[in-house]
Formats: C-alpha cells, sequence, structure tokens
C-alpha cells in the first residue's frame, strides 16, 4: 500500500494522449499510478507509479489497484483502455459505465444491433466472414470493411465489390481482437465527432468537431477544427441524435465521443460511439480551447465520483489539431512555428522517424495544436 495521504488515481495507457490526463490529475493533487506495456512512452516517465502491464490485462491491473486503493480509474483516447476502466470501476464500485454498455460501445456489431433495435440511425451492416455469400446481402457498394472492435483508423478499407470486399475481409480480420469483421453501407456525407461529457445518466453536450481525413482507402484523421463551421439549427439536431444513441449504449458516466455523417439533405448516420474521450487531442485540447470547459478535469472528477465542474478556465477560441504525414506537412509546422509562432497552442507529439510510413492513427509523425484562422 502507498503510505501518500493524497489521494490515488489509476490512469490506464502512457503514450502521449494520456498526459494531459496524467499532469491534470497531479496538479489536481493526485497521485498517479499509469498501466501500460513499458515501451519507453512519455506517460511512463511523467506518472507518479508506472506498472509495465499491458492495458488488456484487465484482472492483474485490478488486483494492483486494489492493492494501491485508488479513488477512480480514467483514461482518455482508447477503447481498449476503456474496457479495463470499466471493469475494474465495476469490480471496485468505483464510478464508471457498467460492462454491458462497454461491450456495446467498444464491440461495433453489439452498437449496430443495438441502434438498430432503438431507431437509431446507422448505417445497414454484416458480420461476414470467408465463406459469406456477399453478392445475397444485398448491400449497396462502394461499402465499408472493417474489424468489430479496433479504434483509431486500423484495418479499414472502402470496397467497391464482393471480391474486393472479400480481400479486405483478410485485412481486417488481421487487425480484429475477437478475429471478427463487418461489411457496412458506405454513409455518404461531411465527418465530425460530437463530444459529450455525461455523470449520473445526464448528458452534457459539449462541443461538434470537423474532421478532415485522407479519405479511402484507409479513413486516417488528418486534422479537426472545433467548434465545426455549422449553423445552430444542425447542432441541436445533432445533439438529439446523440442524446437518444447514448442512452441506447447505457453510457451514463465520463467522456464520449461519437462520430457521425451528415448528407447534403442533413441525414445524420451514426458511424459508432465511444465511451471515452476522443483521441487525436480532441478531448485533451480542442473541447477545452473552443468551449473554455476543462473536459479532462471533468474526466478525473467523474471518475473519483464527483460532479463535474463547469467552472471556464480560459476564453474560448476556434482551434485545431494538424497532423503530420509527410515532408510538407513538416514544411508547413516549420513555416507556422517561424512565421506564426504565437497560433501554435500545443506540439503534442513529434516523431519524425515515422515520416512517410503512416498507416493508421497510431504512427503518423507528428501532432499540433494552432488557433484557427478564419
Amino acid at each position: 500500500m502507498h503510505s501518500d495521504s493524497k489521494r490515488n488515481i489509476a490512469i490506464i495507457g502512457a503514450s502521449f494522449l494520456q498526459l494531459p490526463l496524467i499532469e491534470r490529475a497531479k496538479e489536481m493533487g493526485y497521485t498517479t499510478h499509469v498501466f501500460a506495456w513499458s515501451a519507453g512512452d512519455i506517460g511512463e516517465k511523467a506518472a507518479d507509479y508506472f506498472y509495465p502491464i499491458s492495458i488488456i490485462d484487465k484482472e492483474e491491473i485490478l488486483d494492483k489497484c486494489r492493492e494501491i486503493g485508488i479513488d477512480g480509474i480514467c483514461s482518455i483516447a482508447s477503447d481498449l483502455a476503456a474496457v479495463t476502466v470499466n471493469y475494474v470501476a465495476d469490480k471496485l464500485v468505483l464510478t464508471g459505465n457498467s460492462i454491458e454498455s462497454t461491450e456495446k460501445s467498444t464491440n461495433k456489431h453489439l452498437m449496430r444491433i443495438a441502434f438498430e433495435e432503438n431507431g437509431d440511425p446507422s448505417p445497414k451492416s454484416f458480420l461476414i466472414d470467408e465463406n459469406t455469400d456477399i453478392d445475397s446481402l444485398g448491400i449497396t457498394f462502394p461499402a465499408i470493411v472493417k474489424p468489430t472492435d479496433r479504434s483509431g483508423s486500423r484495418g479499414i478499407y472502402k470496397v467497391y465489390n464482393a471480391e474486393e470486399a472479400k480481400e479486405a475481409y483478410k485485412g481486417a480480420r488481421e487487425q480484429s481482437l475477437e478475429k471478427k469483421v463487418l461489411l457496412e453501407e458506405f454513409a455518404e456525407g461531411d465527418e465530425y465527432s460530437v463530444e459529450y461529457v455525461s455523470y449520473k445518466g445526464k448528458h452534457q453536450f459539449l462541443a461538434v468537431t470537423k474532421k478532415f481525413t485522407t479519405g479511402a482507402p484507409n479513413f486516417i484523421e488528418t486534422g479537426h477544427l472545433e467548434p465545426a463551421p455549422i449553423s445552430a439549427e444542425l447542432t441541436e439536431k445533432i445533439k438529439k441524435v446523440v442524446e437518444h444513441a447514448l442512452d441506447t449504449l447505457e453510457i451514463k458516466n465520463g467522456a464520449s465521443h461519437s462520430e457521425i455523417k451528415i448528407d447534403d439533405e442533413g441525414n445524420i448516420k451514426i458511424i459508432e460511439i465511444g465511451g471515452r474521450m476522443g483521441g487525436d487531442c480532441i478531448g485533451s485540447d480542442l473541447v477545452m480551447y473552443s468551449t473554455g470547459y476543462d473536459f479532462v478535469r471533468m474526466v478525473i472528477q467523474i471518475a473519483c465520483g464527483e460532479e463535474p465542474d463547469f467552472t471556464p478556465v480560459c476564453e474560448p477560441f476556434a482551434v485545431e489539431s494538424v497532423f503530420i504525414f509527410n515532408q510538407e506537412d513538416l514544411e508547413k509546422f516549420n513555416y507556422i512555428q517561424e512565421h506564426e509562432p504565437e497560433r501554435i497552442v500545443r506540439i503534442a507529439d513529434m516523431d519524425l522517424d515515422l515520416m512517410g510510413s503512416t498507416t493508421d492513427s497510431s504512427n503518423r509523425a507528428g501532432c499540433y495544436v494552432i488557433k484557427h484562422r478564419d
């Protein structure tokens, strides 16, 4: 047992995405206990205590948390981490979401079934395997092939016929932890995410984020803008759809990140919803700068059974996150650094060894946050 008089908080994951969570928890007077594979990540050094235990090893993490005597457990941007967070919270009677809710919000097949049963607008979806007669499903191409249980654009393919779908199945299955794959209708329209915080089943809207991606075939996110440049009327329509879907998934506590598409007629389709903060600096940075609310602090408060504090911490302004994939992106960043340094809010991550080898959201070469210019 640690003898600190300070309260203990467990944080699952140690990448740069978790750093704002670790730092804010320390500022709030918590002793931070961070769990992840030992990989030399920034969170390992930032933590008060680091435990080299895989984020999916929930039994071992539970035993350690029991021994420490934690007041709360949380994570920022990972579906895998959310499974462990809610499992440990459930076993230690701490604030989190139920096991049923976690299953529905981390498994895309179970999520689609829940949405269909509850009348939430989402793309038509089929669980497929190597023997599926794709032509008999009556799906319209183009379509999307993706694993049932991964995030961060891993294993996602846009396909134009049954042959391509069969080929893409192999790549998606390889990425899937449970080795299951979905074939889904391709939703047309612009991409947005919707950031919410919930406490005891009451949902509080924070922001709509405009998403920019590489497009087909893999849809890796290249940047985000918050607040999204949309009308108040459309925002209200989005809120109605998302709040209904949060209830469908039984997300009652903590952050949520809903990915949606809106077509030219204003029809909304829910792509997926995670019972966690959006990664890519959305939850940790964009929400705070664009709303004035300290979203990270709220996540910590809720995890520790306290009501989230909506006291503004800054004057809101439009902000965007930008990712570095290649030399051209790096030159753009260097230009801003040299000529408009006052626009840079945070340099979140730089690993220029990865330049030009991006396959999904986990291996882009850099990320920075800047003030948006209209």
